[in-house]
């Protein structure tokens, strides 16, 4: 692990250690942030720690055409239940994705600093909303960064204020970036909801191929 100023380069990813741990520094500008995303390296901290680099080994990712959709999400999407749209809410996305409780979890990672950096990385195209909506309601969505030259997404967050609303907006992203020719989607790290949607583990390496 090493400590990186905002003059200097991150590491290879083959430094971080054993948990995926590859840097600590201050700098969260959106200059860092591009740099990161196109090296396979995202931040992950708490407020009022230094900003954590990450890229673990191995990576947990979703190959569009592997989707799961579970028989009881198939009434949620026949009937569509919600409505989503795409970057058009992207501030009260991340902000509610910040209010979440999670289970394991004291406070946020999604910091002030966060905000505002991603906000600007929105402003520029890269980060990208979905927004899932009950009539005029916000009840759920998600967001992250679109390595659009690459073909990979590069999922972030999500909420739900409704049941399912999060997962219904999750599969509507999916699907329509299939349709866009997506060839990954980057989940980081090893859930089972993740599991559940179809998405499973690859060797970094695996995962940093589809970045150059």
């Amino acid at each position: 692990m090493y400590f990186i100023y905002p003059d200097q380069e991150l590491p290879p990813v083959s430094f971080a250690d054993s948990e995926g741990l590859l840097a600590v520094g201050r700098d969260l500008s959106p200059e860092r942030l591009k740099e990161a995303y196109y090296k396979g390296v995202f931040p992950w901290y708490s407020e009022g720690q230094p900003v954590l680099w990450w890229s673990p080994d191995p990576r947990m990712v979703l190959f569009p055409e592997d989707l799961r959709i579970a028989r009881s999400m198939r009434p949620f999407l026949n009937q569509d239940k919600f409505q989503v749209t795409f970057n058009q809410e992207f501030e009260r996305v991340i902000e509610n994705c910040g209010q979440v409780d999670r289970k394991g979890q004291d406070g946020t990672w999604i910091t002030p600093e966060i905000k505002e950096n991603y906000l600007q990385l929105h402003k520029e195209g890269l980060a990208h909303s979905v927004e899932v909506w009950d009539n005029e309601d916000l009840v759920g969505g998600l967001y992250g960064i679109y390595l659009k030259d690459k073909q990979v997404f590069c999922g972030e967050s999500m909420f739900a204020k409704a049941s399912n609303a999060s997962k219904f907006g999750f599969i509507k992203l999916v699907q329509k970036l299939e349709r866009d020719g997506v060839k990954l989607i980057d989940c980081q790290i090893y859930t089972s909801h993740l599991e559940s949607l179809g998405a499973d583990e690859i060797p970094r390496s695996e995962f940093l191929e589809y970045l150059k």
